[in-house]
Order: structure tokens, then C-alpha cells, then sequence
């Protein structure tokens, strides 16, 4: 009994190995998870009491307990048996399908994580990059929606830096969760995002199973209250124009809207606009079929520079914030309403009639946004410029015509931003963000607009160009096209 044991190394390794897994997952671990858990709670109460913020249940659940849900659902199941019969495909096949598009699409929400490091590395970097301004808001309207309503924020796609402006500006009042496109799906950055609770979404998907999965997954989480953030245009803007918008996850939220069911469904219309968007001449470049088509290096490669070059600036104390950011905040746009207004029932239409009942809701979705984005300093120059082509003006003659463009703006009904409350101030931002970037050219006291840079600038005229159209014709903004 006291003879000793010769064991070879390898098999000494191993048997360390399982035993230190062993010790951490009986001792160790759940420790760790009883601090976490309690961490979050204390969270989960203090946005409870403080912020007046009610996480819905359904955003708390385990997010093994939502994946099984989806894998078991009925209408789920119903697609598997039809995909089984009519491309002889095993049903084991597709229920891993299913198993691997659940967790694909399931978020794994951490309050903590959401509250006390999100918000403030949004908040760090929004206000780092940008003057951050939280513009219109129709507080009496947004103030008579119902709490128990089912929320849906419906924004314009400007930048990926709308993700975090959004969240910062609204984490004082709701946890958004966001549906995000595939572009996030890296690591870690799609750790990150589920556990700040948005699910990805495959834009052009073709696949029956992955949509329908997909779908159940939207039609739950809107019926059990969370409130969620989506661009109807399904994408970023490539020109600074509002793109007609996808009828995807709308028509999804509508399939299933009950009129008489406990929850309204409220779409809150979001206005975004930027002085200068970190993108804009990567996405200007989608436009041109002779560019070459970059790889994900190259970006990597163009991002570091503009960081570094950036880091340089800021270094030598020569680095200026990228002007002003604003969100504006516009009239929601109550389904049960809208059904009571329409005399329609989503459930009892057809295809065909739900589809154009869907396109009407989208419509008028983009309007209202359209009608909210906030005019800023640049957007107006590069207006005038733009209406200008290749004159020349002096400052004073910029002045006058922004000055005239702000008071046609304003008559029909859209929301200017003037820093500080002066115009002088607000043209003098707009110009200097325009003439540091070389997109505007001074000359013997004149400015005129670089050729070279003309599509930038028409850019940033589009953003407001909806606004500029109606204040010309001097009419309201009309519903938007539709895209399916």
C-alpha cells in the first residue's frame, strides 16, 4: 500500500488537467456566477426604482429557455414537416438547422453589462467623436403612450455609430434591443451585442426555415413587451437619401398584431443626422461600379490610419470633434389606431392584402421619419452649395441664403438645429467642417465647393433633402416608396 506509482508524464498532465476543470466547475464557477447574479440584480432593481425602467420578463429569461422555445414552436415545426416532404431532406438535418439559426439569432441580455458598462462606453464615445444633442422630442405625445404598449423604435440608417447614439440617448428610459446585420458577426463583437440584447438578423435571406424562425423570434419578443429598435431601410444609406424601406420585420410585428390583445403596438419615428459620418466616402464608393471592390483587410487597414492619423491630431492639439450629432424624437404612430382608422384586421387578410396593408404602414413609418431628421450646420451648406453648383459666394451671401433656407425649413414644420441659438455660430460650424475636410475651397474671400468632392457634398445635402423638397414646394412630406 505504500509502494509508489510511476505514472508517464502525458497521462499526469491529463489527469491534472481534469482535475483543476473539476475544481473549477464545482468550486470556482459557481461562485463567479452567485457574484454576477447578484450584481445584476442589484442592477435590475436600481433601474427599477431610480430610471422608472421595467425590464419585461421575457428579456430576463434564460436564453437557453428562448432557444428551446423556438426550436419546439409550432409554426417552426409545421415549416421542418414541410421542408421534410417536399425536398426529402431529414428531419434530423433540419431540426440542427433550426437549433443553429435559434442560437444564431437569440440575444443573451446582461442588465449589468447594459446599464453599467455600455452606457457609459457609448456615452465615452459618443461625446468623444461628437457634440451630442438630443433635438425635438414630442414629450405629450410620447407621455401618452401606453406603458404596457410594445415599443419599436423606427430610425434612418446614417451611420453604425447610430447603434450607439440611440442607446445612449435612450438607456435612461428603455433597454433597446436591436436587430443587427450580419456585419457584426464577428469575435467578440457578437458576444458583446447579444449580451447588450440585440439579435442578428441575415437581411436577404432565402431560406423558408431561417425566416420563419427569424419571424417567431420578432413575433414573441414584440408580444412580450420588449422594446426594440430597427431601420426600415434595412441598411446604411449609401448617398445620404432614405432608402425605400424593407417590409421584413414590420410585416412581421403586423402578422400577428391583436387589436383587442393586451398590448398596442407603437412605432416611435427617429430622426439621425451628423455633421460629418466616419463613413461616408466608404459608402459614397457602393455608388461607383468601376471601384474596386475592397476586402475586409483593406478596411482594417483604412480604419488604423484614420485612427492613428486621428490620435496624431489629437496629440499635436489640433484634432476638432466631428461637429454635432442630434437624435430627434418624433409623434408615435399607434397600430391599434391606425386598425380602428383603417377598418382592417392583419390576421384575417390575405397575402396579397396584408402585404399592402404592411406597404401603407411603411409609408407612413418613413414619412414620419423623414419629417423629424434634424436639419445641422453642414446639412445646410452643403445644401446651398449643392442648389449653388459651381458659384462662388461670399460669406455674407452664404449667410443669406442659409438664413432664407432655415426660414422655409421652418414653415414647413421641420426641426433646426442652431448651436447656441445663433445662426451666425451655426453657419460658421457648417463651413468650417466642410472647408477642414477641402470639400469647400476658400479663395480671395470667396467659397466655392471642390469638384473633386462634389458627391461628398451632395452626400450630406441629401440628408435633409425630403425637408429642402417640401419647403421649395412648400407642401407636406409625402409617404415613401416601398421595397419589399
Amino acid at each position: 500500500m505504500t509502494e509508489s506509482v510511476t505514472l508517464p508524464v502525458w497521462l499526469f498532465v491529463i489527469l491534472l488537467a481534469l482535475a483543476l476543470w473539476a475544481a473549477l466547475d464545482r468550486l470556482l464557477l459557481p461562485g463567479v456566477r452567485w457574484y454576477f447574479r447578484r450584481k445584476m440584480n442589484r442592477v435590475i432593481q436600481e433601474i427599477n426604482t431610480r430610471l422608472n425602467i421595467e425590464l419585461p420578463q421575457f428579456k430576463l429569461t434564460r436564453r437557453q429557455v428562448l432557444i428551446d422555445r423556438l426550436f419546439h414552436d409550432p409554426r417552426v415545426q409545421e415549416v421542418v414537416e414541410k421542408e421534410c416532404r417536399e425536398k426529402a431532406i431529414p428531419r434530423g438535418v433540419l431540426l440542427v438547422r433550426v437549433d443553429r439559426y435559434a442560437r444564431e439569432i437569440v440575444p443573451s441580455f446582461n442588465a449589468y453589462l447594459y446599464f453599467r458598462i455600455g452606457y457609459w462606453l457609448a456615452k465615452g464615445l459618443a461625446k468623444l467623436l461628437y457634440r451630442v444633442r438630443l433635438g425635438y422630442t414630442d414629450t405629450a405625445a410620447l407621455a401618452a403612450v401606453n406603458p404596457k404598449s410594445s415599443i419599436v423604435f423606427v430610425m434612418n440608417h446614417r451611420s453604425n455609430m447610430d447603434y450607439v447614439l440611440v442607446a445612449f440617448l435612450a438607456a435612461e428610459r428603455v433597454a433597446l434591443s436591436y436587430a443587427v446585420g450580419e456585419w457584426a458577426r464577428i469575435w467578440p463583437l457578437q458576444q458583446l451585442i447579444r449580451a447588450m440584447g440585440a439579435y442578428f438578423v441575415r437581411r436577404n435571406s432565402g431560406d423558408p426555415l431561417y425566416r420563419m424562425v427569424l419571424q417567431r423570434y420578432v413575433q414573441m419578443a414584440t408580444e412580450a413587451g420588449v422594446p426594440q429598435a430597427v431601420y426600415p431601410e434595412g441598411g446604411l444609406t449609401v448617398d445620404g437619401r432614405l432608402r425605400p424601406p424593407k417590409l421584413g420585420l414590420l410585416d412581421y410585428m403586423l402578422k400577428t398584431f391583436d387589436p383587442q390583445g393586451e398590448r398596442d403596438l407603437v412605432f416611435i419615428p427617429v430622426g439621425i443626422n451628423y455633421d460629418r459620418v466616419l463613413e461616408d466616402r466608404t459608402l459614397l464608393a457602393k455608388l461607383d461600379p468601376a471601384a474596386p471592390r475592397r476586402g475586409a483587410l483593406y478596411a482594417a487597414a483604412r480604419t488604423l490610419a484614420f485612427v492613428g492619423s486621428n490620435l496624431w491630431l489629437m496629440a499635436t492639439g489640433r484634432w476638432y470633434r466631428f461637429g454635432y450629432a442630434c437624435v430627434n424624437f418624433g409623434r408615435p404612430l399607434s397600430m391599434r389606431a391606425h386598425v380602428a382608422e383603417r377598418r382592417v384586421d392583419f390576421h384575417a387578410l390575405s397575402e396579397d392584402d396584408r402585404h399592402r396593408e404592411v406597404e401603407r404602414v411603411a409609408g407612413l413609418v418613413m414619412a414620419a421619419i423623414a419629417r423629424i431628421i434634424p436639419v445641422l450646420p453642414v446639412s445646410l451648406v452643403a445644401a446651398v452649395f449643392v442648389r449653388g453648383g459651381e458659384a462662388a459666394l461670399s460669406e455674407l451671401e452664404l449667410k443669406s441664403a442659409v438664413y432664407e433656407l432655415i426660414r422655409q425649413l421652418e414653415m414647413v414644420g421641420a426641426h433646426v438645429y442652431v448651436p447656441r441659438g445663433d445662426l451666425d455660430y451655426a453657419v460658421g460650424v457648417g463651413l468650417r467642417m466642410l472647408t477642414l475636410r477641402r470639400i469647400v475651397e476658400e479663395r480671395d474671400g470667396l467659397y466655392r465647393a471642390n469638384p473633386a468632392d462634389f458627391t461628398v457634398l451632395g452626400y450630406y445635402a441629401n440628408a435633409i433633402e425630403p425637408l429642402v423638397t417640401a419647403a421649395h414646394e412648400n407642401r407636406a412630406i409625402e409617404p415613401a416608396t416601398m421595397a419589399a
